[in-house]
């Protein structure tokens, strides 16, 4: 996970687009105003809803990723063999049994760890300095 905090015009929009378009990734940005309220913020998380489901499975894969770090059905079994017999040799350097099911264990778990998530965090000098934002 990513955190990133700084002073208006300090890149940190610049290095998360720059990150999504890497990862060939869409942007999605709530922009905040003064009087936004929480019917705003679920007209704004509506709007992405539509844009990112286009069938009701989408979030069923979603759900799973972020519950368990696995979707079912994911890989073919020849990738699944590939996968187990890439990290063989990680998974038995950790001391781990190394059967099939020991590998896939350690494959999701080490894929949970380097998910990322990037929450920004926008704030003006004085806000910095301990100043409170108007």
């Amino acid at each position: 996970n990513a955190l990133l905090i700084g002073v208006d015009g300090s890149g940190k929009q610049s290095l998360s687009r720059l990150a999504a378009s890497i990862s060939s990734l869409d942007v999605f940005q709530i922009t905040l105003r003064k009087g936004y309220s929480i019917t705003d913020l679920k007209t704004d998380l509506s709007a992405l809803y539509i844009k990112a489901v286009a069938d009701e499975n989408f979030l069923v894969l979603i759900n799973d990723m972020l519950a368990s770090g696995e979707i079912p059905g994911l890989f073919a079994e020849d990738a699944v063999e590939e996968i187990t017999g890439a990290i063989r040799n990680e998974v038995k350097s950790q001391g781990i049994d190394d059967t099939r099911e020991n590998i896939w264990k350690y494959f999701i778990e080490k894929v949970r760890k380097n998910l990322k998530q990037l929450p920004i965090v926008q704030a003006s000098i004085g806000f910095m300095n301990g100043q409170k934002k108007p």
